[in-house]
């Protein structure tokens, strides 16, 4: 999405099936980067291929920023405080879930992170002052509860990984929540500027200590995600951008076949059905908040009509 120096949001017109389609289609860029990223991590330090990472998303977001006007512009932010915890929060998650790659198997890694929404559920009460009925909070416990069950005695064993994944979860939700904040005052040159140059600062701060000798194979690896996870961050603007990210948000979901389907391509790894219960779980719960947020934003445009919202990009 982008939007013209006023900072005022500027919306192409709507066409829902491009915007659908965008979208799945960056979601599958994204898991085949997770996947040869999870091979990447097994030899390499995830601190150096996250401080990569952030490389090229950085020059992304300057680039990007810089075509909406002067590039000083962007710098300057109402929240400059909360914009860097965005940029910390956001290192954090990738920095997690590469650590997690090393251990957790890849489909299995999908469901468990897939409880950010409902996370997000949560964070917004006391950072955004959300109100929360007990339908949402019910469905938000369902969801752990499927979570509980990939984890449960004889499925994932309870290490490192598991918690890896759980804090990148967290972490991520959080992010959501800032992001929906500061959106309100920042325009998202701003909120892109601050996260792709702040990771950069802290990815590289750390990842230079990781640093190891990349053989070629490796290096064509990094190349690829670090190209990958700048188009597919692209292709996800340009689908905000066609359609409502609360069109958009279900096939999020779509994220967990696709990794059950690599999993096994790539590693051999097929998810149990007892834990595949619990994936189901995850994204049952998932969806029906995500329906039931919906509706009630229907309900208050029709009571009060607003103005186009701003909306956020998800990895």
């Amino acid at each position: 999405m982008t939007e013209p120096t006023t900072g005022q949001p500027r919306r192409r017109a709507d066409n829902v099936a491009l915007g659908i389609g965008l979208s799945v289609l960056a979601i599958v860029i994204f898991g085949i980067q997770d996947a040869v990223s999870k091979s990447l991590v097994q030899h390499h330090s995830p601190f150096q291929i996250a401080m990569l990472r952030f490389w090229a998303f950085a020059a992304f977001s300057l680039v990007l920023a810089s075509r909406q006007g002067p590039l000083k512009h962007a710098f300057r932010s109402k929240h400059p405080w909360l914009q860097g915890l965005r940029a910390l929060l956001l290192v954090v998650d990738i920095w997690a879930f590469a650590l997690a790659l090393k251990t957790v198997p890849l489909a299995e890694l999908q469901a468990i992170t897939l409880v950010y929404p409902l996370l997000a559920t949560l964070v917004a009460i006391p950072i955004l002052g959300e109100r929360v009925g007990l339908f949402r909070i019910v469905a938000v416990f369902v969801g752990f509860c499927g979570a509980m069950i990939i984890v449960r005695p004889g499925g994932l064993p309870i290490d490192g990984g598991v918690l890896f994944a759980l804090v990148s979860a967290s972490s991520y939700a959080v992010y959501i929540a800032l992001t929906r904040k500061v959106s309100s005052v920042d325009t998202t040159a701003t909120s892109m500027v601050y996260v792709g140059v702040g990771g950069l600062v802290l990815t590289t701060a750390v990842g230079v200590f990781f640093w190891q000798p990349m053989d070629l194979t490796a290096m064509v690896q990094v190349g690829f995600v670090m190209i990958t996870s700048t188009a597919a961050h692209g292709l996800m603007m340009v689908a905000l951008s066609r359609a409502p990210a609360s069109t958009l948000q279900p096939f999020n979901y779509f994220s967990l076949p696709w990794g059950i389907f690599l999993s096994y391509q790539f590693f051999g790894h097929l998810i149990d059905p007892i834990s595949l219960i619990g994936a189901g779980v995850i994204a049952a719960a998932g969806l029906v908040v995500m329906a039931r947020e919906r509706h009630l934003s229907q309900q208050g445009k029709k009571a009060a009509p607003s103005p186009v919202e701003e909306e956020t990009l998800a990895h």
